[in-house]
């Protein structure tokens, strides 16, 4: 019998803030960032959410994510996260998006998160909500320091490419899988599968799923990820949440723009 899964999206889709704007506030305190990286910071995620600036700004907003993070070292990196994750996660993830991930697990369908978000964030989350497999970006790391580069970037059309993947090497029947974005850069996502679903969709994505009939969902109420999922002890693994973030929101914005400067 063919096998089915999951796919799910992860930020504005199972977590519920920012991962590059909830980890700006810890990393000024451990002296990674100053002030005003912290408030650029905070206005790229404030221009990703609204969803609105021109080809220019965007393409130094990108810039500026992009290069943050290099010359991070990556264990400083870690020690800073796990002395505060518990504070800045809580609450991280919809509850709407942990039931939905158990509905599809008693149903006997793989959960496979995909991310453009670096790995060391979607794995290990993946691993508390019980994720089968993720894929995600990863980050170029040298004598332990990010560089800033990429060396795997899971976004728009690779997300489609990774899942047909996926697929033929799992042997799931996409035509019997399930996907979930907020995002239009995961059409292509979405529309590789079965049942395809915009869950709190920017407004590219919400007139994307009216025109095909897809179905939308509104997450609505966050959750502390420990009352539904209990937190074992910070790991290294989850020390570059807000790196892994840095790169999506610098990618998204840096694509959306591309795509309305095509369209105009």
């Amino acid at each position: 019998m063919p096998r089915a899964a999951a796919f799910f999206d992860l930020d504005k889709t199972i977590i519920a803030k920012s991962s590059t704007l909830a980890f700006s506030k810890p990393f000024q305190a451990g002296g990674l960032i100053s002030r005003r990286a912290v408030l650029r910071s905070a206005y790229a995620q404030f221009v990703f959410l609204a969803g609105g600036a021109d080809h220019d700004q965007m393409e130094k907003l990108r810039q500026f994510m992009s290069s943050l993070v290099g010359g991070w070292d990556v264990a400083t990196v870690r020690e800073i996260v796990a002395e505060t994750l518990h504070h800045v996660v809580d609450p991280i993830v919809y509850d709407e998006a942990v039931g939905l991930i158990a509905e599809h697990s008693l149903a006997g369908r793989d959960v496979v998160i995909v991310s453009a978000s670096g790995s060391e964030v979607v794995e290990p989350i993946g691993e508390l909500l019980g994720a089968d497999h993720v894929v995600a970006s990863r980050l170029e790391i040298v004598d332990g320091k990010y560089t800033g580069e990429i060396d795997y970037y899971a976004f728009g059309e690779e997300k489609a490419r990774a899942i047909r993947q996926l697929a033929e090497e799992r042997g799931y029947d996409l035509a019997q899988c399930y996907g979930y974005s907020d995002s239009v850069t995961d059409v292509p996502m979405l529309a590789a599968v079965g049942f395809p679903h915009a869950v709190n969709p920017d407004k590219d994505l919400r007139k994307e799923a009216a025109a095909r009939g897809w179905p939308v969902l509104v997450f609505v109420k966050p959750v502390a990820l420990r009352s539904r999922v209990p937190l074992p002890p910070a790991k290294p693994a989850l020390a570059a949440l807000a790196v892994g973030g840095a790169v999506a929101v610098g990618g998204v914005l840096w694509t959306n723009a591309r795509k309305k400067q095509r369209d105009a």
